[in-house]
């Protein structure tokens, strides 16, 4: 199992296939964007959890699902909770996938670990102490 960066803003598609032919497991960590971009607004997603008649936060997890990547998303609130584990009577069409598919940007939401300030940051973050 390795939990990265997964969202439709950031899809990881060369990294899936990268760990599936390596038997690991992918898993999506931070599956909303952690709010970044509009996600919960975002029209495209509407439009897609309104043909469902479900919740953009449905549409993402149900999504992450029929990519084969785990998802396990983060919430206090019990209704979203039940919610999110309401993605099973419902699949997004090949149409929906490849419309979700363009909203990749290729980018971390968070982080650039080209960046050298970041490069250095978790360097020294990962020297013994």
């Amino acid at each position: 199992m390795n939990q990265i960066e997964t969202h439709p803003f950031h899809q990881q598609v060369e990294a899936q296939k990268f760990l599936r032919e390596n038997g690991i497991q992918m898993e999506s960590w931070g599956p909303f964007a952690e709010g970044k971009n509009n996600i919960f607004h975002n029209a495209l997603l509407q439009s897609i959890a309104d043909d469902h008649g479900k919740s953009i936060a449905q549409v993402v997890i149900r999504w992450l699902t029929q990519r084969g990547v785990v998802a396990i998303p983060k919430s206090v609130r019990k209704e979203r909770m039940a919610e999110n584990f309401n993605i099973f009577d419902f699949q997004l069409t090949d149409d929906e996938m490849r419309s979700i598919a363009t909203l990749d940007t290729g980018a971390s939401s968070f982080f650039d670990h080209r960046d050298p300030a970041m490069v250095k940051w978790l360097s020294e973050a990962q020297r013994p102490t």
